[in-house]
């Protein structure tokens, strides 16, 4: 796709944009009633603006332009953050984490796969080279100290002399018995051979009967492999299988790739270009502009002086640099332009940001010529146009001090007056150390130590590890096509797979990947994912590291036991651990089987590990956790019910249930888990059948199933003997499912949180007011 195509792409995207920020504060300035109403046009707006926030994302990816991308980034985080703010709305409406919107996407003739929420690749693409530093430093200091992760993967357990002997022996006698078996059987055949041929002796069979025997098989395999195109042919032509060659990688894709990697070379160059510009034309203008700027300001102010001299009598007091020096007096800014801003909806902070990139773009881009521009590098205009604005400002702060003092003598020499400004500003000065004092609460207990030695630190006593590379893309699962007709009939669904997917991304991925979205969104400081063993916990948490380029800190009561012991050094670890967090943000702070930190009584087994260490801590560190620190706690869990509920709803905002993989998900993870560990889907492969087979089984299962199915031997052997479903069936039946009494022990505890509860009120006939004023009372 050319760059015009991309232009053309964001001008449409805008339009819509624009069409829905005029069309939004008109639907909700009107108080309403009726929840379905309110939700269903919260809803509509969530889903156009993911729709929109889809398009915008492909088109700074792809767009070279230096300074569109700088107001398409500016719009595309702020529709991120009104997308958050959308999605709180109707938390709070339905009291629920998850929503289903089957119904409005068949309004709005959208497909479920639209409504995917895909992740910005500017996260990782402009900080790329800080990843990558961070990871040689991270992969140096473990082979330093001997900790490979290699070996942590793998474990080897060491085994005596004579233990280690007998097995030798075991595989040796077990290697020449097959040998022996072998010999055995070649002699058997050719014993069997030699008396066959005595048996038939010199009989010669009929040569017409023979050869209408072999032209009966021939015609039969002829016959069978028409059939057998025919009836593929059909199939592809009903769109029941997929065309010849349609899994494998087009020209056009492989074509469109290098087109990519060639658009990502240019965007770079035209950015550095445009940094450069931006120094080296604010230098010309200083030198060519500067003298006439300063002169115009002077006459502006002495002007301004005259002026209220004739008016008042007397000159006016200069205003001060704390208020903006004399850039006040021009600014033409007034209290009701403030008011008109406000929005009669909860206030959002996003739609400003929106409505000033929408009208930025109106008056520079939308009816530009660019038809000189055609390798789309910067405009020289619109730099020039910044750089005055910030000159002036610079050099505005000059004037002042000259004004100042050319305003005390006009006083002196007119007026006669004592001014006493020294004092004021000496009070003010004062009460700026009261304010520095009341924010030195907080004592740093390594003020003596780098950055650099307390990461070192951290990876050796093994707090700070190493994330997997795992994409959330790798989280396989399907959509829930009935959640909306089944809440129709009051039942709760169990949410799929891809819903606990967007979660991910909108709870842990977004914040953490745009600091913009951060500061302003709905602040997310904790995420608990409680499911059962198995349903990919772990894998989340690794996916959120990858997707954001994020430190992953090990705080697990099983990682932290006997490590900085007593009470000042358990201060001392979170110290380091969350001081190292701030300044290498986005960070991930992750506490496996988390239930533990908040056991109701201490099994006598884990007494020794003190798995209770952090239960008082964690609420503190959640008060100092501030919207510029992008530090998200997350725990995972597979027994939330051994934890005491009251104490463990405080510390975690927002509870995220991982179900096991329902119909739908099975089948996309059968077929492709399968394809990825190198096996070949066939008609003999009955996909449907293994998944409906396999209900209560999890994705670890199906992995741990297909690895072991799919031995090298087994992968070579496919051409002659297809795969079949029974292979993995008779493998799985030595495997627990996860049972339907334990899913409901998952919805029956979520059901007493917080969250739970309300939403459960609502249901049973509770309004919905009542419910949150419950929920608040008892948190």
């Amino acid at each position: 796709m050319s760059n015009t195509m991309y232009n053309k792409m964001w001008h449409q995207t805008q339009e819509a944009l624009g069409a829905l920020l005029d069309k939004e504060p008109q639907k909700m300035v009107e108080p309403q009633r009726n929840q379905a109403f309110i939700f269903q046009t919260l809803a509509t707006f969530y889903i156009k603006y993911v729709q929109i926030f889809r398009n915008l994302e492909n088109v700074y990816d792809q767009i070279v332009h230096p300074q569109k991308r700088i107001l398409i980034r500016k719009v595309l985080d702020g529709v991120m953050g009104r997308i958050l703010e959308l999605k709180n709305e109707m938390v709070e409406l339905e009291l629920t984490e998850f929503h289903y919107f089957d119904d409005i996407l068949q309004d709005l003739k959208l497909a479920p796969q639209q409504l995917d929420i895909p992740i910005p690749k500017y996260f990782l693409k402009e900080k790329l080279e800080v990843i990558k530093g961070r990871e040689k430093i991270l992969a140096q200091i473990l082979a330093d100290s001997g900790i490979d992760t290699s070996d942590m993967k793998y474990p080897v357990k060491s085994i005596p002399l004579d233990q280690a002997v007998k097995l030798i022996q075991i595989a040796e006698r077990a290697r020449q018995g097959r040998l022996r078996a072998l010999f055995m059987k070649q002699i058997y055949l050719q014993e069997y051979r030699a008396k066959q041929s005595k048996t038939l002796g010199k009989k010669v069979t009929d040569a017409w009967a023979a050869a209408l025997c072999i032209q009966k098989v021939w015609r039969r395999f002829h016959q069978c492999k028409k059939t057998e195109k025919l009836r593929e042919e059909e199939m592809i032509f009903l769109g029941m299988n997929p065309p010849p060659l349609f899994n494998e990688v087009s020209a056009t894709v492989i074509q469109a790739e290098k087109v990519d990697r060639l658009r990502n070379e240019v965007q770079t160059k035209h950015e550095e270009d445009y940094r450069e510009a931006l120094v080296t034309i604010k230098n010309d203008l200083k030198l060519i502009e500067g003298l006439d700027i300063k002169e115009n300001l002077q006459d502006q102010i002495r002007h301004w002086f005259i002026e209220c001299r004739n008016l008042t009598g007397t000159f006016p007091d200069y205003p001060d640099i704390e208020e903006g020096g004399s850039a006040i007096i021009f600014s033409n800014k007034t209290i009701q332009q403030e008011e008109d801003e406000k929005w009669k909806m909860s206030p959002s902070l996003f739609l400003p940001a929106m409505k000033e990139g929408c009208n930025a773009y109106k008056e520079i881009w939308m009816n530009k010529d660019e038809s000189w521009n055609f390798s789309q590098d910067f405009d020289p205009e619109l730099i020039k146009e910044e750089k005055r604005k910030e000159l002036e400002s610079e050099i505005r702060v000059q004037v002042d001090e000259l004004m100042r003092q050319e305003l005390k003598n006009l006083k002196l020499a007119v007026d006669r007056e004592r001014e006493h400004p020294a004092k004021a500003g000496k009070k003010k000065k004062k009460k700026g150390k009261k304010k520095e004092k009341k924010t030195k609460k907080d004592k740093d207990l390594t003020a003596d130590r780098t950055i650099e030695s307390l990461y070192k630190e951290l990876v050796e006593e093994g707090l700070l590890i190493q994330a997997l590379k795992v994409n959330l893309s790798d989280y396989i699962g399907e959509y829930s096509y009935l959640g909306t007709t089944l809440r129709q009939v009051s039942i709760e669904p169990m949410p799929s797979l891809l819903d606990v997917r967007q979660l991910i991304t909108l709870y842990g991925i977004w914040p953490l990947g745009s600091a913009a979205v951060h500061e302003k969104a709905p602040l997310v400081k904790s995420l608990l994912l409680a499911g059962p063993s198995g349903v990919g916990k772990k894998m989340l948490v690794h996916a959120i590291c990858t997707e954001t380029g994020a430190n992953l800190f090990n705080l697990s009561s099983s990682n932290i036991a006997g490590k900085y012991p007593g009470k000042n050094g358990l201060q001392m670890m979170l110290h380091a651990v969350f001081k190292v967090a701030r300044q290498l943000q986005p960070s991930v702070v992750w506490i496996e089987d988390t239930e533990k930190t908040f056991y109701k009584k201490v099994p006598n087994a884990e007494k020794t590990n003190e798995p209770k260490r952090l239960k008082r801590h964690l609420p503190q560190i959640l008060k100092l956790l501030k919207p510029d620190d992008r530090i998200l706690i997350v725990g995972t869990t597979r027994r939330p019910f051994d934890a005491e509920l009251q104490s463990f709803c405080k510390v975690y905002q927002k509870i995220i249930l991982v179900p096991r993989p329902d119909y739908a998900s099975r089948y996309v993870l059968w077929k492709q888990i399968i394809e990825r560990n190198g096996g070949v889907l066939t008609s003999a492969l009955n996909v449907s059948c293994l998944a409906k087979v396999t209900d209560g089984f999890t994705q670890g299962h199906i992995v741990k199933v297909v690895k072991a199915v799919l031995t090298d031997q087994r992968i070579r052997r496919q051409i002659h003997k297809p795969l079949t479903a029974v292979e993995f069936i008779t493998t799985i039946t030595s495997m627990n499912p996860v049972y339907k009494e334990e899913e409901e022990s998952f919805k029956n505890w979520y059901a007493k949180t917080p969250l739970g509860k309300k939403r459960a009120l609502a249901i049973t006939g509770g309004s919905t007011e009542k419910a949150k004023d419950k929920g608040k009372r008892k948190e």
